[in-house]
C-alpha cells in the first residue's frame, strides 16, 4: 500500500513568516495531493500568531508541530536584532527539529523537506534523509536576487554599503540604491549581516526555490534566475514563482462585536472611499509621527480605517508581540482627533482581520508598511498604495512598488530619517483616492489584481510553477 507524499515545512517566528506558509501548505494539500506537516516556534508573546495557529487546525488541513523556543540567551546579546534573533533561534532549534523528523517513521516521515528563509541549516537533515529540499521564500524576486547576490557584493564592495556612492548592481535586475538596502547590510560589523550572507550563500544546497510572487509581476528578474550567465549561476538551482501566496477572505462566523461594528461601517460607505491604514503586525511610529499622520489624515478630508498601535522609537518594537498593547488610543493621538473625525473615520486599537478589509468595496486605499504579505494582499484585491517602509526588506519593497510597478506613492524622505508632515501626508491620500493625477496607480493595479487570479488558475505560470515541485518518493508500507 502506497501513502501520499509527506511535505515537512519548518517555519521562523513571525506572523509574516506564518501567514504565508500556511497558504502554502494549503496549496500543497489541495494542488498536489500532499499531506503537510508544519513544524512552527511560535512567538510566546504574540496572541496573534497562536491564534492563527489554533485557526489552520479548526477545520484542519495540516499537521502543526510546535518546536519548544530554544534558549539563546548565551549566543545573543540584549540589543541583537531582530534578524540575528530569528537566526540564531533556528539553528539553534535545529537538533529538536532533526529529533521530530526521524521520530516520524515510515510511512508518516516526510518525503520532501522545505525550509524558510532563516531555517537554511536544516537543508543538511534532508540530505540525512535522502529526500528533495526547497527553500520557501515569502518576499519578491528582487529581495531573491539580493540576499543570492550578497556573498558577491561582500567581495567586491569596500566599506558601508549605505556609504556607496553609485547604486549596487545585480546582474540581470534592477541596481539597488545604497539607501534602499535591507536591513542587515546597513551595518556589515553586526550579526545580523553575516547572518544574512551565510543564508544566502546556503541557498543553493536546496533543490529549488519557491518565491511567493508570480511570472507577471517580476518577469524580468525572474527570467534572470533562468540565465547561467545572470543570476542562474549564483543561483545554481530553479528559481519557482508560485504567488500570490495570500490569506482567503473569512465568510463571517468568527466576526466578535468590534469586527461586526466595523463592517457595519464599512457597508454605509461609498464605493472606494475610505482608505486603511495599517503598518503591519510588528510595525510602530514615533509619537510626532503619529501626530503627524494623525492631522494628515484629518486635512485630506477623506474617510478611513486606522489600525493603530502605542507609538515607540523602533520601527519594529511589535514584532514579537504582535496582537498585544495598549487599547486606550486617546492617550497618544492628538487632543480632540477623535472627536472631530468620528462622523468620517474609525480608529481601532491593534489588530483587523486585514485581508477581510481589503476586499471590502468601500475600501479606495491602503497605508501600508509595505510588507511583502500585506502588499500582495493589497494588489490582489485591486487597493493602491501608500507606501511606508519601516524595516527588514520594505524600503526595497517601497522602490518596487512605486518605480517598477507604478501601484504605490511615497513620501520624499524615508520615514525613519526623518518625521513626515502632515501637509505631505494629505497630498498622497488624495493623490490615490480621489486626485486627478492617481487614476494610473488606481489603474494599473486592478490590471495586476487580473494578472494575479490568472497566475494562479489552473494552467497559469504559479499554477504549473508548483505542478513542478518534486513531492519524493511516496513511502510504502
Amino acid at each position: 500500500m502506497s501513502s501520499k507524499p509527506h511535505a515537512a515545512i519548518l517555519c521562523s517566528p513571525g506572523l509574516g513568516h506564518l501567514i504565508p506558509v500556511l497558504e502554502l501548505a494549503k496549496r500543497l494539500v489541495t494542488h498536489r495531493n500532499l499531506t503537510v506537516t508544519i513544524f512552527a516556534i511560535p512567538s510566546p508573546t504574540s496572541k496573534a500568531e497562536s491564534e492563527l495557529l489554533k485557526a489552520a487546525t479548526t477545520p484542519k488541513f495540516c499537521d502543526i508541530v510546535e518546536l519548544p523556543p530554544p534558549d539563546i540567551s548565551g549566543f545573543v546579546g540584549p540589543d541583537a536584532a531582530v534578524v540575528t534573533l530569528l537566526a540564531v533561534m533556528m539553528r539553534e532549534v535545529r537538533p529538536a527539529f532533526r529529533s521530530a523528523i526521524l521520530g516520524m517513521k515510515p510511512p508518516l516521515r516526510p518525503t520532501v523537506l522545505i525550509v524558510d528563509l532563516f531555517s537554511t541549516e536544516s537543508l543538511s537533515i534532508g540530505d540525512e534523509l535522502g529526500i528533495p529540499k526547497y527553500v520557501f521564500i515569502a518576499c519578491n524576486a528582487w529581495f531573491l536576487a539580493l540576499t543570492l547576490y550578497v556573498r558577491v557584493l561582500d567581495k567586491e564592495v569596500e566599506g558601508e554599503y549605505v556609504d556607496q556612492t553609485e547604486p549596487l548592481r545585480i546582474p540581470g535586475c534592477k541596481p539597488v540604491r545604497p539607501e534602499d538596502v535591507v536591513d542587515p547590510m546597513l551595518d556589515r560589523t553586526d550579526q545580523q549581516y553575516l547572518e544574512y550572507v551565510r543564508i544566502g550563500s546556503n541557498f543553493p544546497k536546496s533543490d529549488g526555490i519557491l518565491i511567493n510572487t508570480w511570472e507577471d509581476l517580476q518577469h524580468e528578474t525572474l527570467d534572470a534566475f533562468r540565465e547561467e550567465r545572470l543570476l542562474g549561476g549564483v543561483a545554481k538551482v530553479p528559481v519557482y514563482p508560485i504567488g500570490p501566496l495570500t490569506r482567503p477572505v473569512q465568510s463571517g462566523g468568527s466576526a466578535g462585536p468590534k469586527e461586526e461594528g466595523l463592517f457595519n461601517w464599512l457597508d454605509k460607505q461609498p464605493s472606494e472611499s475610505v482608505i486603511f491604514v495599517s503598518l503591519g503586525s510588528g510595525g510602530t511610529v514615533s509619537f510626532e509621527q503619529m501626530t503627524e499622520m494623525a492631522w494628515g489624515l484629518e486635512l485630506s478630508q477623506q474617510r478611513f480605517i486606522w489600525v493603530v498601535r502605542p507609538p515607540s522609537d523602533s520601527a519594529d518594537a511589535s514584532f514579537f508581540t504582535s496582537g498585544d498593547g495598549d487599547n486606550d488610543a486617546s492617550t497618544y493621538l492628538p487632543k480632540g482627533f477623535l472627536t472631530r473625525t468620528r462622523d468620517i473615520g474609525l480608529v481601532v486599537p491593534l489588530w483587523v482581520p486585514q485581508v477581510d478589509i481589503l476586499s471590502h468595496p468601500s475600501i479606495g486605499g491602503f497605508w501600508s508598511h509595505c510588507g511583502w504579505n500585506s502588499t500582495i494582499e493589497s494588489i490582489t484585491n485591486g487597493v493602491p498604495m501608500i507606501v511606508w517602509p519601516l524595516y527588514a526588506e520594505q524600503r526595497l519593497n517601497a522602490t518596487l512598488l512605486t518605480e517598477e510597478l507604478g501601484v504605490a506613492v511615497r513620501s520624499k524622505v524615508l520615514p525613519l530619517k526623518k518625521v513626515v508632515g502632515r501637509e505631505e501626508i494629505e497630498g498622497m491620500v488624495r493623490k490615490i483616492m480621489v486626485d486627478r493625477d492617481g487614476q494610473a496607480i488606481r489603474g494599473r493595479v486592478k490590471e495586476l489584481k487580473l494578472s494575479a487570479a490568472k497566475a494562479l488558475s489552473v494552467a497559469g505560470s504559479s499554477y504549473n510553477a508548483l505542478s513542478q515541485i518534486s513531492g519524493g518518493n511516496q513511502s510504502k508500507c
